[in-house]
Parts: C-alpha cells; structure tokens; sequence
C-alpha cells in the first residue's frame, strides 16, 4: 500500500495494490485513519487500479472511511476499480455514499464543486 497526501483540496490518496481482504483492511485502515489526523486532510481518494481481489473487509475499510471524512466535511472517491472489484463496489452500495470515477481528475471535479 502506498499513501500520499495531495496539496489539492486537502485529498489523501490511497494507491492499493494486490487484495483489499481481511489481512489488507486492518492495515489500511489504521494507515489512513492517523494519515488523515496528522495531515488535515479531509477527503480520501482510493486508487483500486491495481487491486486484483475484495471482499467484504475492504468494503468495510471504504465505508468506514466514508464516515470519517463526512464528519470532516470531506468525501471519498473510489476510482480506478474495473471488473470483479467495480461489480463489489456496485452490488455493496459503496457507489451511492462515495464517488466512484474512472480516474481521481474524474471523482475531484465533484469535490471541487461541492467545496
């Protein structure tokens, strides 16, 4: 996993590679969680481009952070996702509480305009 904090719109974008499961979401969730109280961010952008496999863990690790960042006036973005993991996305309602975008430029524009 890989975490950077974007100067735009205060936006932590989170690059995940491999599988977003059990052992992968505790990970991730702590990382992002402190990433967002120690830099000030309060969106966050996930980056699935590369997960190859997610379960209900990881949909749990992006709703969760759906709730953190709109208790700091932010929202998150999925984005990047295709296949198997975009039908999850789908089928699990993530898409109705975040934006889901092909591309982070995509899923900011939204921010931008709700900023």
């Amino acid at each position: 996993m890989e975490l950077f904090l974007s100067g735009k719109h205060h936006t932590l974008i989170v690059k995940i590679y491999g599988e977003l499961d059990h052992h992968a979401s505790v990970g991730i969730r702590e990382s992002v969680d402190r990433e967002l109280g120690r830099t000030g961010a309060r969106n966050v952008a996930f980056d699935l481009s590369r997960v190859t496999f997610m379960d209900s863990s990881g949909i749990g690790v992006i709703m969760g952070r759906c709730k953190v960042t709109k208790s700091l006036g932010g929202r998150v973005i999925v984005y990047g996702a295709s296949g198997d993991v975009k039908r999850i996305i789908e089928m699990s309602g993530i898409d109705a509480i975040a934006r889901v975008a092909d591309s982070v430029e995509d899923g900011m524009r939204e921010v931008e305009a709700n900023v």
